[in-house]
């Protein structure tokens, strides 16, 4: 089996040092994480992680069942690329003064869809969104133009046969409800039960 790229989704709780935890798995397996990206889901409380990695589909299978025996994570899935829309945004800083005389530069953005978000004296920064490959094309378009400074951010996926998580976990609350919550006989009596 060779490697590909996968993107792992995992829908957790929202616990202090879990991705720390999660990322201890990737680095005893000696796999380099891509990209990682963290954020509220469609659900109230969980977070999704999406994280880019290339390796065997075999490992990727066990790494996504090794993930979900952390309890704060209720689950994990594993993509290839066909299977997910996804996208990077990108930003590049480049002077002002370069881009002012050259409209060549002007179609060039035009070209890309990328879009001004700030414009100053001294540079102007530039937003462009798509995948790796398009966000570094435009690096290599604006690099005769004195290409000052340039960030990508992490993936966002979706996986494009998905209903949802909070579809998920409906249907996983009606085959597995959970238990009544009972409450506390003694919980109006706490100044009879809690003295000295």
């Amino acid at each position: 089996m060779s490697k590909q790229e996968f993107t792992i989704t995992v829908y957790t709780e929202n616990q202090i040092g879990l991705l720390n935890r999660i990322a201890i798995m990737f680095s005893r397996r000696k796999i380099n994480i891509e990209s990682l990206n963290t954020s509220p889901s469609e659900v109230e409380n969980i977070h999704r992680f999406t994280i880019v990695i290339n390796e065997t589909e075999e490992v990727v299978r066990k790494l996504c069942r090794q993930i979900e025996k952390q309890v704060e994570v209720l689950k994990a899935y594993f993509n290839t690329n066909d299977e997910i829309v996804w996208q990077e945004m990108a930003l590049y800083k480049v002077p002002t003064d370069i881009i002012a005389e050259k409209v060549k530069v002007e179609r060039l953005l035009r070209e890309f869809g990328a879009r001004a978000v700030v414009i100053r004296k001294d540079y102007t920064v530039f937003e462009a969104t798509g995948h790796r490959e398009e966000t570094e094309r435009l690096i290599k378009a604006l690099e005769p133009y004195q290409l000052i400074e340039f960030v990508r951010s992490a993936r966002v996926a979706i996986i494009k046969a998905s209903n949802g998580f909070h579809e998920k976990l409906k249907e996983f609350e009606q085959t597995e409800p959970g238990e009544d919550v009972i409450e506390n006989e003694f919980l109006d009596k706490q100044d009879e039960v809690f003295t000295m």
